[in-house]
């Protein structure tokens, strides 16, 4: 092959790059159910963040200065409220366990659903991601879904929106760095969302998640209560709110030893959904 041919054949392959990338950033949320979107707000000032392509075995591995520049994240659609349930075939429900990853507990909550063969989401906080990174790697690896709950949980709606753009912005660069993408979902710390939140949200290229059902576990009601809880709130859509961290998690790690298997039994299909 000469050299002209070699170049000409490399133009090719990242024109193909981008137009992908292109046809990626018109996909639509399709396994969750929500509010009709309105349309989006001019950005915000500030840098913009910058979503890597993700990793794979046959992606082409260019030389250096040959590769396409790193693709800015892509818009969302800009909601009025966050999605509480998702659609799905049959029971389908998804487990959310917020404020981690903490050492002290994180690592039994996903021993737990690693023996049950289970996927979950994890809305982490970026300061605890930045000492247990090993941690978010092991959701990766273990095909969890990691959102956005902001660097330090604060209320959003006290804050400005430059300083909930670097809240969010922050955590999800250091979500990038350990877990190998960018998130896709977000969520409001104590569930307190506003206009600026949900806008900022879709320009870093996320969707806001909220619950069905809240454990309370946060309050330490015990794990029996736990369970119930769970339990009785079980429904096709459901969205279940717990936590890893944030406090003392020992009742949310003995609880969802009981409830998981309950729950499968009873022909409940556990998972998370997907962003197209």
């Amino acid at each position: 092959m000469t050299k002209d041919q070699s170049l000409t054949r490399r133009r090719a392959l990242l024109a193909g790059a981008a137009a992908v990338g292109a046809a990626g950033t018109a996909g639509l949320l399709r396994t969750v159910a929500g509010e009709e979107p309105i349309r989006p707000a001019a950005p915000a000032a500030g840098p913009q963040a910058h979503r890597a392509l993700k990793p794979s075995a046959y992606r082409l591995q260019p030389l250096t200065g040959y590769g396409p520049p790193r693709a800015a994240p892509r818009r969302a659609l800009v909601r009025r409220k966050p999605f509480l349930r998702v659609s799905g075939r049959g029971r389908t429900m998804v487990l959310t366990f917020d404020d981690g990853p903490d050492a002290r507990y994180t690592p039994y909550i996903l021993d737990t659903l690693r023996e049950y063969d289970v996927r979950a989401m994890f809305f982490v906080c970026g300061e605890m991601v930045a000492d247990n990174k090993d941690l978010v790697a092991r959701m990766a690896d273990e095909g969890h879904v990691v959102g956005n709950h902001t660097w330090s949980h604060p209320l959003l709606t006290r804050l400005s929106r430059a300083r909930i753009r670097a809240e969010m912005e922050r955590t999800s660069d250091i979500v990038e760095e350990t877990y190998g993408e960018r998130p896709l979902w977000f969520r409001a710390p104590y569930g307190a969302w506003n206009r600026a939140a949900f806008q900022l949200g879709a320009e870093l290229g996320m969707e806001p998640l909220a619950w069905t059902v809240d454990t309370l576990d946060w309050t330490a009601p015990g794990t029996r209560t736990i369970v119930d809880r769970v339990e009785h709130g079980a429904a096709p859509g459901v969205v279940v709110l717990s936590h890893d961290a944030g406090g003392d998690r020992s009742q949310s790690v003995r609880a969802l030893r009981l409830y998981l298997p309950q729950l499968l039994d009873s022909g409940y299909f556990l998972t998370v959904p997907e962003r197209k």
